[in-house]
């Protein structure tokens, strides 16, 4: 067996815009836990939300508990496996794995009844310290507790990388129920939008929208499959969303912006006893008129969270080409210039950028 170096390179979250880059003792597994050597690790909008301190992670309680390492969509190969692992998770040393990004109880009435994802004591990997230190160093600990998956050595790094926010987008996708005769609109071609474009797809609706301001972005979702791509800056895109649905407006809505006038742009767009599937962080607080929701259009409003009994569904997709990163993963950054790559992923200019410990 490899010999493991004692100490590695991270990323470490002291606070809210408190990011440093460190040498830290590497983790050792211990009973049934698994250390893997990461071979990559993307940065989410969450990442990003959080070290510009948005308040969701740094209330009066804050849910970060640092110092802590970031970065919950990380895949790598195992390195080391702690007694009684192998026979747990059925792992050898070099196998390509990934964990979901919530290390749950096991032990609330939320896991007992197979929602583990709503975990109250609700560990998230790059957010706890000890027990859930994420992605972003050379190596990191899978927990007892942890949901391990396998990765195909056929996938490319893009779409291992992409495997995280996949699993979200299919979760999403099934939250809204899609119909064959439905009008979807996805609000938002970020990342997670992208890959939601390309699950809704499948599903096959009557008609897939995409609403962004990104003109780049709108071409890339028209090759995934949207029928009708709207760039907000420039159109009105409740009158044409309107005028498609002959004025009762779309079957489903998914906010996956970010932005408040996603979310006040769907209540607007969408029919009355439709469905508003909830997925995006926001940096801050959404004001609306909540009797649209009851009085006026008696809407569904359901919310996405993380990427539950996906994981493998997304795996699936990918090896049979049904999905895909490509040009989605649009930048690759040594952890050495993490810095870079956080500054990267703030910028229109990038997609997803991965950092490559």
């Amino acid at each position: 067996m490899e010999q493991l170096p004692e100490n590695m390179k991270a990323v470490v979250c002291h606070g809210p815009k408190d990011y440093r880059f460190e040498k830290i003792t590497r983790p050792v597994a211990k009973e049934r836990e698994v250390v893997i050597k990461v071979d990559g690790c993307g940065i989410c909008a969450g990442d990003c939300k959080a070290s510009d301190g948005a308040p969701m992670f740094w209330g009066d309680n804050p849910w970060v508990k640092t110092p802590v390492v970031p970065g919950h969509e990380f895949y790598g190969r195992v390195a080391e496996l702690g007694p009684g692992s192998a026979e747990k998770y059925k792992l050898k040393i070099g196998d390509r794995i990934l964990a979901e990004q919530i290390v749950p109880c096991h032990e609330c009435r939320f896991c007992k009844t197979g929602k583990y994802w709503m975990c109250e004591t609700h560990d998230i990997y790059g957010f706890q310290k000890d027990v859930a230190d994420g992605g972003m160093a050379e190596y990191m600990r899978f927990s007892e507790r942890a949901i391990i998956h396998k990765i195909p050595d056929s996938l490319s790094e893009e779409d291992a990388a992409l495997i995280e926010p996949m699993a979200c987008a299919i979760h999403t996708v099934r939250r809204g129920d899609i119909d064959l005769n439905d009008v979807v609109v996805i609000a938002g071609a970020g990342p997670l939008g992208l890959c939601m474009i390309q699950v809704a797809h499948l599903k096959t609706p009557k008609k897939l929208i995409v609403i962004d301001t990104m003109e780049d972005r709108l071409a890339l979702a028209k090759t995934f499959g949207a029928d009708v791509v709207i760039n907000a800056a420039k159109e009105d895109a409740v009158a044409i969303v309107k005028s498609m649905t002959e004025g009762y407006g779309c079957d489903v809505y998914i906010e996956a912006t970010g932005a408040p006038i996603g979310v006040t742009q769907g209540l607007e767009m969408i029919r009355k006893l439709g469905r508003f599937v909830e997925f995006s962080v926001f940096g801050k607080e959404t004001t609306v008129d909540w009797s649209i929701i009851g009085d006026r259009k008696e809407l569904d409003i359901r919310g996405a969270h993380l990427g539950p009994y996906s994981y493998d569904v997304a795996i699936d997709l990918f090896s049979r080409g049904l999905i895909t990163a490509k040009g989605i993963v649009t930048h690759f950054y040594s952890i050495d210039d993490w810095k870079e790559a956080f500054d990267m992923a703030k910028t229109l200019d990038s997609i997803k950028v991965v950092i490559k410990p």
